[in-house]
């Protein structure tokens, strides 16, 4: 009786009959647990934006050359630097007014739209002829695509605060995984003529389009993702006192003191986002790292099918797609298994500062394991690859949690715009810059300082130890009225 009596709210709040955000919170203060469909929604739903963003990274090398674009070999790294860049740019273009949209209309339907949108111009850049064709489907595909941050907001409002951590680790995990298996996707099913002749028959509509294939697969993935959007619950209030006593409610709910609140508490003002600096600060540190990461991901890619007289280890799109295909399986093991309770022991700002600084010594390491040959290569690459990912999620996903703490509901989805922008823009910049900068060291293999591709390692190791410095005061700070156990140290 007494643990019956402990389960219900200290406080409760007056919940409107049409309102879809009531019901969702009528829900939470029911439940205790995390729902494993809640889950499988945010799963899909992130998997289907991000497979498109990576997918295309083992065969776009081969891609461009068959553009016949490229005047040299090592100009082929370039041109693929600026279709990679492409989505980017056109999401930075969007995100706030996506997350505006949000904010005003609901999480869903912005979620139906970006999947839509999957479905319409990732299949249009499997047909792509030219290369301004696959640069121009590539940016409408991420200016049309603004899911990823109103996704994060539901992630954090479908859950109660104490299950928030897996949510948004289903989002990082979903994240990474689909920027692994994406690859891997186009690894195995790119010029699918050549891979497997007894399937496709050379002249039929696969050898004229030999990068249809994986974008068809994601597309149909994406379709089916649409018909499952039906069942996801809206978390927006619609009602013009949404935001009534929400965060000191859910503080009662899950056993916070209760005796400093204010009963008579009145919807909050819009406060100036870019003024709120523990959201801007884990946002411009999110940058950073994101920038890092997606220049990882094309250097990666780029680096491990180029020749070894340019310091890349020569594999062929499958070697690429199996050694992403098995980070990927580690990431979705750590992401459900782990994360939550190593965020839980140290909490996400120490466990991403570690993480961040592990993360140096084994990027510089890569030229070295490009030496190896053979079934060391392989292995060692693995190993390498694995680690890289869940040092990389570990981050991104701390750095998450904070920034949708660190606002209240009626103004996450903005915050989560802005947080799209301005990491569009570097994410943007990340594979144009990458694939310049590999074109460059692939140019200087005789050098006496960093020869060859040493030099786009330490190029990557400098951004990150850029966002090592980041993590720390002064720079970074958190919401003390949220965060108070993860305060700087």
């Amino acid at each position: 009786m007494e643990d019956q009596e402990n389960t219900q709210p200290l406080l409760r709040k007056h919940y409107y009959e049409n309102c879809p955000g009531c019901k969702v919170d009528q829900a939470k203060e029911r439940t205790r647990g995390a729902p494993i469909r809640h889950l499988l929604n945010i799963w899909m739903v992130v998997l289907c934006t991000t497979l498109p963003i990576s997918s295309l990274f083992p065969f776009l090398y081969f891609m461009i050359r068959d553009f016949h674009i490229a005047e040299t070999e090592q100009d082929i790294a370039s041109y693929a630097g600026y279709v990679g860049s492409a989505y980017m740019l056109g999401r930075s273009l969007t995100s706030v007014i996506w997350g505006m949209i949000a904010d005003r209309y609901g999480r869903k339907p912005v979620i139906v739209i970006g999947v839509t949108t999957v479905v319409i111009f990732n299949t249009l850049f499997g047909l792509s002829t030219s290369f301004w064709m696959a640069v121009g489907t590539r940016f409408l595909l991420g200016a049309l695509n603004g899911l990823l941050g109103p996704m994060k907001a539901y992630a954090t409002e479908i859950f109660r605060e104490e299950h928030q951590a897996l949510g948004l680790a289903t989002v990082s995990a979903s994240w990474g995984i689909g920027l692994i298996i994406g690859p891997a996707i186009g690894g195995y099913l790119a010029l699918p003529v050549q891979k497997y002749p007894q399937i496709f028959a050379e002249g039929s509509f696969w050898d004229k389009f030999p990068y249809f294939l994986p974008c068809f697969i994601i597309s149909a993935f994406a379709f089916g993702v649409i018909i499952g959007c039906i069942w996801i619950p809206e978390t927006l209030h619609n009602h013009r006192d949404s935001n009534e006593s929400i965060d000191q409610v859910e503080a009662l709910e899950n056993g916070s003191s209760g005796a400093n609140i204010d009963k008579t508490y009145q919807k909050p003002e819009n406060e100036n986002l870019l003024l709120n600096w523990p959201l801007m600060s884990s946002i411009i540190s999110y940058c950073v790292f994101s920038l890092h990461d997606v220049a990882y991901q094309e250097v990666f890619s780029l680096w491990a099918v180029s020749p070894r007289k340019l310091g890349g280890m020569n594999f062929t799109t499958d070697d690429v797609g199996d050694v992403l295909a098995i980070s990927g399986v580690s990431l979705i093991i750590y992401q459900l298994l782990f994360y939550p309770a190593v965020e839980k022991a140290f909490g996400p700002i120490t466990i991403a500062r570690i993480t961040a600084i592990l993360s140096i010594p084994l990027l510089q390491s890569y030229p070295f394991i490009a030496v190896l040959s053979g079934v060391a290569l392989f292995v060692v690459i693995n190993i390498a690859s694995v680690a890289k990912s869940l040092l990389s999620v570990t981050i991104t996903t701390g750095l998450f949690l904070l920034q949708n703490r660190a606002v209240d509901q009626h103004q996450r989805g903005a915050a989560n715009g802005i947080c799209m922008t301005l990491m569009s823009i570097f994410k943007a910049i990340g594979p144009a810059g990458g694939g310049a900068v590999l074109t460059w060291s692939q140019k200087r293999m005789d050098a006496n300082f960093l020869p060859g591709t040493q030099m786009v390692f330490f190029v990557l190791n400098a951004i990150e130890l850029l966002g090592v410095l980041m993590l720390f005061k002064p720079f970074f700070a958190v919401r003390k009225k949220k965060l108070d156990q993860l305060q700087i140290q």
